[in-house]
């Protein structure tokens, strides 16, 4: 059994996600997987799993919070 490093919860069947060089991460379920792994978004600071709206340098989790964060000029593809 192996132990969720988000929840603490043991699980015999969970995920285990290859991240970088630091090896096989281990989850029992994939919010977890997203809370630990998911980027965040520049202006609200909640997690996104879609494709993000990418403006003034940054990454944002929608057209509305790069407009929020002052961003004028959107991608077409926002």
């Amino acid at each position: 059994m192996r132990k969720c490093e988000v929840c603490g919860q043991e699980t015999a069947v969970g995920l285990a996600v290859l991240a970088g060089e630091d090896g096989p991460r281990t989850f029992d379920t994939f919010e977890c997987a997203i809370v630990a792994l998911a980027p965040r978004c520049a202006h609200c600071g909640c997690r996104y799993i879609r494709h993000p709206v990418r403006a003034a340098g940054a990454a944002f989790c929608s057209k509305a919070c790069a407009q929020y964060a002052g961003v004028r000029r959107l991608p077409a593809r926002a």
